[in-house]
């Protein structure tokens, strides 16, 4: 199991909000959803001036992408947020409500201890800015900010964890918190997959369109027979890691029933991504995305003993077999 990290406003456990899209899109029960905030849901604005330093210098790993090596902390912190951009991106910029994928390391500004990093992770961290899932030193400090960008942080404790601290990770609650931030990726509602559109060669079954400006993606059922086994095809193959069976996605998808074509649900409409854990799904989805790429595109058709069965849901008959167009953003 990996190491959890303690940058969240809540445990790195709870941040996944499983049923953040809709029960219909794969989840199996309300009851096995993650009992974290709603994504997306409200949250106070944080709060707390905001200046440009004084930050430790980064004396090791100063290419983006690599893992920083932060000299101790010279003095006295700010009581502010003290935020530079050491590498400016050109990517899109950071608004409030992204999902943001960023690598970071994290340490004490007076010992230079490090507390938390991603790098010997091997793996970048994804959470959603600006709504309470992460401490309010990051949701004011990384919005606005552009992909690829560097970007370190010292945050006094009444933007980190407070008086409390986060004694388990050696954070006491006069401690100053120094972070450098690697903005990998940013992943809203406009996102889709990236990759080599692959060939659709098999007339018996749907096409799924390889437009990716961000629309829900058009899903041509063909007027024949349903398949009776889980059809599982890349339309868009993305180069990104491979799914596992105990992850959890970041995704934009879209459902159709084979018999008429008819939506039944999708995350377009809603204007808002969806994560969900594979462990927590209908048997289709999680063998349909295993083993697929992160950035990929994927066709999947679902018969009903991989789906809902005799079980009708809403806007979805009993013994229906489901098809998705299913965009994998991100592996969380």
């Amino acid at each position: 199991m990996r190491r959890r990290s303690v940058l969240l406003a809540v445990p790195a456990g709870l941040l996944t909000a499983a049923g953040c899209g809709s029960e219909k899109a794969g989840s199996e029960k309300s009851s096995k959803t993650s009992p974290s905030p709603e994504a997306g849901s409200p949250s106070a604005e944080p709060t707390g001036k905001m200046v440009s330093g004084p930050v430790p210098a980064i004396t090791g790993g100063t290419k983006f992408g690599q893992k920083p090596e932060v000299a101790k902390g010279a003095g006295q912190p700010s009581s502010s947020l003290a935020v530079k951009t050491v590498i400016k991106g050109d990517g899109a910029k950071v608004v409030k409500g992204d999902y943001l994928q960023v690598d970071y390391l994290g340490q004490i500004w007076n010992t230079a201890k490090v507390f938390d990093n991603s790098y010997d992770r091997g793996k970048p961290a994804v959470f959603q800015i600006g709504v309470g899932q992460v401490i309010p030193g990051w949701d004011q400090g990384l919005v606005d900010k552009k992909v690829g960008s560097r970007v370190e942080l010292a945050i006094p404790p009444a933007l980190g964890y407070g008086k409390q601290g986060q004694p388990q990770a050696g954070i006491k609650g006069t401690d100053t918190m120094v972070f450098v931030v690697d903005i990998v990726n940013a992943f809203n509602g406009k996102s889709s997959a990236k990759g080599r559109v692959v060939a659709q060669a098999n007339a018996d079954l749907p096409k799924v369109g390889t437009e990716t400006d961000g629309k829900a993606p058009t899903i041509e059922v063909p007027k024949k027979a349903a398949p009776k086994k889980l059809v599982s095809a890349y339309v868009i193959e993305g180069d990104g890691p491979k799914v596992k069976a105990t992850d959890t996605v970041l995704v934009q998808y879209k459902g159709v029933l084979w018999e008429g074509g008819k939506e039944f649900d999708s995350t377009y409409k809603k204007g808002q991504l969806a994560q969900f854990s594979l462990q927590q799904v209908v048997q289709g989805w999680a063998e349909g995305l295993t083993g697929k790429k992160a950035g990929s595109r994927v066709l999947i058709v679902i018969p009903p003993d991989l789906g809902y069965g005799k079980k009708a849901q809403q806007g979805i008959p009993a013994n229906s077999t489901l098809v998705f167009s299913v965009d994998i953003l991100a592996v969380l």
